[in-house]
């Protein structure tokens, strides 16, 4: 873990407890994994016998917590041991569409409003006795809906507030798709995080043989609102960038949204080059996919696509058949959000996993510790790059 010296000086802020809803419960169990062996690792005599540090060190820190439901659909929540005094993370997948629950005889399957409104019963239980109540929720709930055309609901900004107002001190979120929604709760913190540093750490370990240059490697945004992300992600690998213009047939709307006549591509030749394309996330994957085969067919090498959240909402058959007539390479996704099972199994997906970067973020918020000392991403990028070389140069010279 990155500056433990300035981590273990620090006096925790309350007794941690790990709030993982039924939605990221898989999450939450691997992050309490790394919690637990952080903290038994520390150096740091005080932990065992300075009161202040008492719950420091333990064998589990996630709360036994339950959100059952009637017949009717509606449902409570019920924590089953005292969060007084305690410092309180609440983590919540709000696109895990896996969880069921019976209504009236029929099975739903929970949506996003869902499992915001279990976040809220689980606020709801523990406000007034917990210490300071935090919530990670990686995909921003309704984070689409961040600014208003016309007359429109503004989601995302009202679910921010209501959260505020319900007393969640701190809100984590990933890759927001525009994070100037936390302007809508300007007192209240808000930090969001991207893992280029965690694609290219899953990249290189699949993939021996990249050269990561100028001459060899090229950065690509899909669309205008990506450009940012590929914009850093090229800089620190010391690569071009380049960009797709999303051309809509504004006079036409299809599923709530106007449809794409055309990707036209902006940047230099890719004739021969691996390409990295990197975006926020994949949803139907039809806008994603059509770019990879447009730069297949501009005779690039290789096409690996890298998206924060792999949603994949029309299911695998799409990715399954493109990869089949070579259209990409490779699907780089992190765990923040669920996976279809089915995903794991296929021979293109590759995981990046967060839960140990999560587990930093809630160390250091645990200590009151600037989130600074668990970023600094460029030189963690340019570390792991400087490895990747020095061991393709071993291997070379044994070869």
């Amino acid at each position: 873990m990155p500056n433990l010296r300035e981590l273990e000086n620090a006096m925790p802020v309350a007794p941690l407890k790990i709030v993982a809803l039924p939605s990221a419960e898989r999450m939450g169990h691997r992050i309490n994994d790394y919690m637990v062996s952080f903290r038994k690792n520390i150096n740091n005599d005080k932990v065992k016998n300075d009161p202040a540090f008492h719950g420091y060190i333990e064998n589990n820190y996630l709360l036994d917590i339950k959100v059952p439901r009637f017949g009717s659909g509606e449902a409570k929540a019920e924590i089953g041991e005292t969060i007084r005094g305690k410092d309180i993370f609440i983590l919540v997948d709000v696109c895990n569409h896996s969880i069921t629950y019976q209504m009236n005889g029929y099975t739903n399957h929970m949506s996003p409003d869902d499992h915001y409104q279990d976040l809220k019963r689980v606020i709801a239980a523990c406000n007034g006795k917990a210490h300071r109540i935090n919530v990670i929720m990686p995909f921003l709930y309704e984070g689409r809906q961040h600014k208003r055309n016309g007359r429109e609901s503004l989601d995302c900004a009202y679910a921010l507030e209501e959260l505020r107002n319900m007393g969640v001190s701190n809100f984590i979120t990933f890759d927001a798709h525009d994070p100037r929604v936390a302007n809508s709760t300007p007192l209240n913190g808000f930090d969001n995080f991207t893992p280029p540093y965690q694609f290219i750490k899953a990249l290189l370990n699949a993939e021996d043989d990249l050269i990561i240059d100028k001459d060899h490697l090229l950065v690509i945004s899909p669309d205008e609102g990506a450009l940012d992300r590929a914009i850093y992600f090229a800089s620190v690998l010391g690569v071009d960038t380049g960009m797709f213009y999303k051309r809509r047939d504004y006079s036409t709307i299809v599923n709530g949204k106007n449809p794409i006549v055309a990707h036209e591509f902006l940047g230099d030749n890719i004739d021969g080059k691996d390409i990295i394309i990197i975006d926020d996330m994949i949803s139907s994957g039809g806008s994603m996919l059509d770019t990879s085969k447009q730069l297949k067919k501009m005779n690039a090498r290789r096409v690996f696509i890298c998206c924060t959240f792999g949603l994949f909402t029309d299911g695998l058959a799409a990715f399954d058949a493109a990869y089949e007539r070579g259209d990409f390479d490779k699907v780089v996704t992190t765990d923040l959000t669920y996976l279809p099972p089915e995903l794991r199994s296929r021979p293109y997906f590759i995981e990046a996993d967060m839960s140990k970067f999560i587990a930093s973020l809630i160390d250091f918020m645990n200590h009151d510790v600037s989130l600074s000392n668990v970023l600094a991403t460029t030189e963690k990028m340019q570390s792991i790059l400087q490895a990747y070389n020095d061991r393709k140069q071993v291997d070379m010279d044994f070869a």
